[in-house]
């Protein structure tokens, strides 16, 4: 699936992958970055010097409705009283996944007393692996407060393009890894969707932009 990204961009991503799986990586980032569409800076209310993407006026907005491992329905209003840190991932990710967990880790705990008003969601793209109790080892071993969210093989791509997120399996042999964006999204206690995460930002600088939304 390639939801909202130029066949040009996924062509290339395409090209490179066998030659520099790394670079791939931040390619992935930067093409669901350029499908984006960019908020005006500078005016009242709008986040200030983000390292990230401000997705304030962006002219969309994204929701989903995923079960968590306990089997209870799932939907971005559960947590308005939170900020969300959401991402798209897969447990057997070899790097991005894990070090996105770590990272959203750091900056929980670089909140301060803060942190409780953070919810961290990982959505799978890997619902025929990621199963319940997969998802739920997987991500409390980041952090006990993490919460993993599935969805049949349908609700994972609708999800997926209401947040212009791209992924695609790909054959390992006799098994097989997932390609996908590798953007965080935020969003704010009123349930806003207002900046993107990219792959490339350090914690210091994920966490200077949360900060404004606390």
């Amino acid at each position: 699936m390639t939801p909202d990204i130029a066949p040009g961009s996924i062509a290339s991503l395409n090209a490179d992958s066998s030659a520099n799986p790394a670079r791939r990586r931040v390619l992935l980032s930067l093409a669901a970055a350029a499908a984006l569409p960019l908020a005006a800076c500078g005016r009242d209310g709008q986040l200030k010097n983000v390292h990230g993407i401000d997705l304030t006026d962006a002219k969309w907005s994204a929701d989903f409705s995923l079960k968590d491992p306990d089997g209870k329905t799932r939907s971005i209003a559960d947590f308005k009283d939170k900020l969300v840190m959401l991402f798209f991932g897969f447990t057997q990710c070899p790097d991005v996944c894990p070090t996105t967990l770590a990272r959203a880790a750091q900056v929980k705990a670089g909140l301060g007393a803060d942190g409780s008003k953070l919810q961290v969601l990982f959505i799978t793209v890997d619902p025929e692996r990621d199963t319940p109790d997969v998802l739920r080892a997987y991500t409390t071993a980041f952090d006990p407060g993490f919460l993993g969210l599935y969805g049949d093989a349908k609700q994972t791509v609708d999800t997926a393009k209401a947040f212009k997120v791209f992924f695609q399996k790909v054959p390992t042999g006799s098994s097989y890894t997932m390609e996908h964006t590798a953007l965080t999204y935020v969003f704010d206690t009123r349930g806003q969707l207002r900046l993107a995460l990219r792959h490339e930002q350090t914690a210091a600088e994920c966490l200077s932009d949360i900060r404004q939304l606390v």
